[in-house]
C-alpha cells in the first residue's frame, strides 16, 4: 500500500514536531509542513496531499481563510482538510460543519492516537 501525504499547516514547530513523528510512526505517513496559511496554500497546490491537517488560529491568514482559499483553487479544492484546533465551543463547531471541513481534531491531542483519528475521519485503513 502506497504511504500517504499529509501536509500539516501550522505556525507552532513544537507542533509539527509531534505530528511529524506521531503520524510517522503510528502509520508510516509522510509529513510536510508549512509554518504558514500562505505557505500551506502553495505546498497544497505543488504536492497535492492526500489530505491537510490545518491549524484555525495562525498569524497574517488563519486556519479557516486558508480553507476557504484551498477551496476556491481548483487545484486543492478535493483534498480533505481536517482541523487542528483548540477552539471548541459551539458557535465554533456549527462554524466549522458549516463550512464543509472532513473534520476536526481538538488540541491538546494525543499524539498516540493521531493517526487513528484521522483515518477515522478520512474513511482510511491503517
Amino acid at each position: 500500500m502506497m504511504s500517504k501525504l499529509i501536509l500539516l499547516i501550522d505556525d507552532e514547530e513544537p507542533i509539527q514536531k509531534v505530528v511529524r513523528l506521531s503520524l510517522q510512526m503510528e502509520a508510516n505517513w509522510q509529513i510536510i509542513c508549512a509554518s504558514s496559511g500562505l505557505e500551506g496554500l502553495h505546498q497544497a497546490e505543488a504536492q497535492q496531499p492526500d489530505a491537510i491537517l490545518l491549524d484555525v488560529m495562525m498569524p497574517e491568514i488563519d486556519g479557516i481563510s486558508t480553507f476557504e482559499r484551498l477551496r476556491d483553487n481548483l487545484e486543492t479544492q478535493a483534498i480533505p482538510v481536517i482541523l487542528l484546533t483548540a477552539k471548541t465551543g459551539t458557535a465554533e463547531k456549527r462554524l466549522f460543519q458549516k463550512i464543509g471541513v472532513t473534520g476536526v481534531i481538538t488540541k491538546p491531542f494525543n499524539p498516540l492516537t493521531l493517526a487513528s483519528q484521522m483515518a477515522r475521519l478520512l474513511e482510511w485503513q491503517l
